[in-house]
């Protein structure tokens, strides 16, 4: 399988690096420094690599509410901190400027990123209202940005939001894949942090046996294992930082805790020798 190949290991885990809030955003404030938030962001990439993640998700986790059409100084700044931290990615790296596809792609054209995530096909309804992703048009876009290489990950149940499609999931998924050439399903549980359903990636992977499924909510040390015999891989975020909480009681990012990453991890390089 690709991503196998892509990281020379099985069971691949994707340590997720949130960005902190951005210009432009409701959380970034006057006081706040560009320069600051790509300080803390390479404190993260450098204790997900340490710990011993596969691979690294950046996104623009604390841009909340999210843009469906983002502003064009986020992209931006998502451009500007991942060249600043190229030099320190030791792993293969991917993108996800949450909620716009087109956005996503033209980021991983611009800083030459290996794989990509993203609720980029299906009607859902949600927070932040409805939302119609136009899955023609953006892989048309790909072709024109030259990104044949670029491996894409595609939510088909994102939390928080509810999928207007009332086909089963795997009929979802089979659909997607057969239409799109989705590279990887992400399965997700209704918020993040929560404890996704064994039994329903085992049905998407039954359903797609060629594509890789990933557990993309709720995977700690205590239940990775069960996630993983079925998943090809898993993205592990709000574990991994500190106390595993995502944010503090004002709303700001926390950071991320080597030792916890490791301890995720050890648990992890223990199946794989099973």
């Amino acid at each position: 399988m690709w991503m196998n190949d892509l990281c020379n290991k099985d069971k691949v885990i994707i340590g997720m690096l949130h960005l902190d809030a951005l210009p432009g955003d409701p959380r970034y404030a006057a006081s706040d420094s560009l320069d600051i938030i790509i300080e803390h962001a390479r404190m993260d990439l450098k204790s997900l690599i340490n710990g011993g993640v596969d691979a690294v998700l950046i996104s623009n986790e604390f841009s909340f509410p999210y843009q469906r059409k983002m502003d064009f100084v986020t992209v931006a700044c998502m451009a500007r901190i991942i060249g600043e931290l190229k030099k320190d990615i030791t792993v293969p790296f991917g993108v996800d400027a949450i909620s716009d596809g087109t956005a996503t792609l033209e980021l991983a054209r611009a800083v030459d990123a290996d794989f990509c995530r993203g609720t980029f096909s299906g009607v859902y309804v949600g927070d932040g209202g409805f939302y119609n992703n136009d899955i023609s048009k953006l892989l048309r876009r790909k072709t024109e940005l030259h990104l044949a290489d670029l491996k894409m990950l595609y939510f088909i149940n994102p939390e928080s939001d509810k999928n207007l499609d009332t086909r089963e999931l795997t009929e979802i998924a089979k659909s997607t894949v057969f239409k799109t050439g989705a590279d990887g399903l992400c399965i997700s549980a209704s918020a993040a942090g929560e404890d996704v359903n064994e039994t329903l990636i085992q049905s998407v992977k039954d359903a797609c046996p060629n594509i890789a499924v990933l557990a993309n909510t709720g995977c700690r040390p205590d239940t990775i294992a069960s996630k993983l015999k079925y998943a090809d891989a898993a993205v592990v975020g709000t574990y991994f930082k500190m106390d595993g909480k995502l944010q503090d009681d004002n709303g700001n990012n926390i950071r991320v805790d080597v030792n916890r990453v490791k301890e995720l991890m050890d648990v992890v390089n223990r199946i794989r020798k099973e």
